[in-house]
């Protein structure tokens, strides 16, 4: 055989057994960031005890707003703070809510929001308008969540994922509740 030949196949054996592969790998993970799962940091303490400032989690897109449900952690765009956020989805579209004393009902039913260390006094009645949400954080002295913003409601559009595992820090690294 002749050096030229031993060359050649070395090179194509190369770029088959790595460029390609290290390509696909690449291309396969933004795809999963861009269209499945990516991490998201969390910048305040809004939602402590559950999710602490600084705690780290993989979060899923959501492309069927039908699958969230009351109690889920989820992160979305709020354009009234041009900010990314994390919080408890607390009323669907349709909903009635009634805070007392910042006892949350729902619908007429007390919600039983054992998640909630930090209570405080707050009073308020919303009505969640089609294809909005209403969302609250777990801390709620320090949370500028919905109670507080000028317009409650997040659009459906702007809900982006569903927080799932905590990966960091490491000792508390698991699904959240």
């Amino acid at each position: 055989m002749k050096e030229i030949d031993i060359d050649k196949k070395k090179k194509k054996s190369f770029f088959r057994e790595w460029v390609i592969p290290v390509f696909v790998a690449i291309l396969a993970a933004l795809l999963i960031k861009e269209f499945l799962v990516y991490k998201v940091e969390v910048p305040t303490g809004s939602m402590i005890p559950t999710i602490n400032e600084g705690d780290q989690f993989l979060v899923t897109r959501i492309y069927n707003l039908g699958n969230l449900k009351r109690g889920e952690i989820v992160v979305f765009d709020s354009k009234e703070l041009n900010d990314v956020l994390i919080k408890r989805l607390i009323g669907l579209p349709g909903d009635n809510i009634s805070i007392v004393n910042g006892k949350v009902s729902v619908n007429g039913e007390e919600l039983d929001e054992n998640y909630v260390v930090n209570h405080d006094k707050f009073n308020g009645e919303y009505h969640v308008p089609e294809g909005k949400y209403f969302f609250l954080g777990d801390n709620r002295p320090d949370s500028f969540d919905s109670r507080k913003w000028k317009n409650p409601y997040i659009d459906g559009k702007d809900i982006k994922a569903k927080a799932q595992i905590r990966v960091y820090p490491f000792d508390s690294f698991g699904k959240i509740k």
